[in-house]
């Protein structure tokens, strides 16, 4: 095994991954009392080699790492990497690509709604992974041979679950499946972190437009005052805090003190006298100005049922098909199909459409129903013309 800590060594590394087809990453972190995570170790596996890199190391620079992750020649592979790309995007302003997430790929060939990395593992190579460090503090150094030795298997393995899922998906002819899912996984959007959403992030304890218009604007400060002095949001200011600033509206040092969300204090604080003129602002905006309240949609009648139904019908396309039901279709989804047929869900769309949404409309509409016969649950198709995609299937 190789700790790399210079630069060159790392640019030495990664041009020699750089001539295979693929690489495994991974990324250990800490991010419990800062808003960025921070990168603490690096682990990147080839076919042939394996490497650690320590990017708390004195001098290096991570530049050829990140070349590495935007050559469209390899493939990045990861297991459940959201996160680990999110941290590239937000230090290097790129997002690996191309792209195969496993944990993906496993829900598509049939492992659950959300396999564990260990299981996977166990599953496919039949190794056991020792947790044992699972929560090291990758921010210490120096670190253990066992805690580097167990860091490095996240990769090594992930070389041998690559190999095995890819085939299956190929061998199912769903690799176009799993390409789909690798486009949310690569957009900007997903790791874009812009202040006036940072309200979306939250449960709605608002009634009023003016309400509304406060917490807003309390979100969006409390967001880049995080950004800006690393904090994670809840130490700047808590949810239930801002929920109540938002409906009490204090206007003056006294009425922030009486807020029972408020610790004792700090009204008198800095903090809080950029709350206050936050909600100045809010509470100042003309009424034709104020935020429309987000409504949720209403259910048409009957459809209730509807969703208990198409419930059913994902259950067994789930199962007659060994995929994760929620990578098919989210209960979301379901509640936007019954109330209009033309929904902008994911299930209307693409392999899924091909593989549930198509009847999940005939059900809603009643061309097909379901149906218990011989202690097994069947579709009929009240159309009269039966349909090979649905032969009688056991729940």
């Amino acid at each position: 095994m190789k700790v790399i800590t210079t630069t060159l060594d790392l640019a030495e590394a990664c041009a020699h991954f750089a001539k295979a087809d693929y690489a495994t990453v991974d990324t250990e972190f800490l991010r419990e009392t800062t808003y960025w995570p921070k990168l603490c170790l690096i682990q990147v596996a080839g076919p042939d080699s394996a490497v650690i890199i320590d990017p708390l190391a004195d001098g290096i620079d991570l530049a050829p790492f990140y070349e590495l992750m935007a050559d469209e020649s390899v493939v990045k592979v990861f297991h459940a990497g959201r996160q680990d790309i999110e941290i590239v995007f937000h230090q290097a302003r790129l997002i690996p690509h191309p792209i195969f997430d496993t944990q993906v790929a496993a829900m598509v060939c049939g492992f659950g709604d959300s396999v564990s990395y260990d299981q996977l593992v166990l599953k496919l190579t039949g190794n056991r992974i020792d947790k044992t460090h699972r929560f090291t503090d990758w921010s210490r150094r120096p670190l253990s041979q066992r805690q580097l030795d167990y860091a490095l298997a996240d990769v090594t393995h992930l070389r041998d679950v690559y190999h095995a899922l890819r085939a299956n998906l190929e061998e199912q002819d769903r690799s176009g499946w799993v390409s789909e899912e690798m486009e949310v996984l690569t957009s900007p959007s997903t790791y874009q972190l812009e202040p006036h959403r940072a309200w979306t992030r939250m449960k709605m304890r608002v009634r009023k437009p003016r309400e509304f218009a406060v917490m807003q604007h309390l979100a969006a400060w409390r967001e880049k005052e995080a950004q800006a002095r690393n904090v994670p949001r809840n130490r700047v200011l808590k949810d239930d805090a801002i929920f109540e600033i938002s409906i009490q509206q204090p206007v003056d040092v006294q009425s922030m003190g009486a807020l029972r969300t408020i610790p004792k204090g700090f009204e008198r604080s800095k903090t809080a006298s950029d709350i206050l003129e936050c909600v100045a602002v809010a509470v100042a905006l003309p009424r034709d100005q104020l935020p429309i309240m987000p409504k949720g949609r209403q259910a048409p009648e009957g459809s209730a049922a509807a969703v208990d139904l198409m419930k059913v019908l994902l259950k067994m396309t789930s199962e007659r098909n060994g995929v994760a039901a929620k990578v098919i279709a989210t209960v979301d989804d379901l509640d936007r199909i019954a109330a209009d047929d033309q929904a902008e869900v994911a299930a209307l769309k693409g392999w899924r459409r091909e593989l549930f949404g198509q009847f999940a409309l005939k059900i809603k509409n009643g061309d097909i129903a379901l149906r218990l016969q011989d202690k097994k649950v069947v579709v009929v198709d009240l159309t009269n013309e039966p349909d090979e995609n649905f032969p009688e299937v056991i729940l």
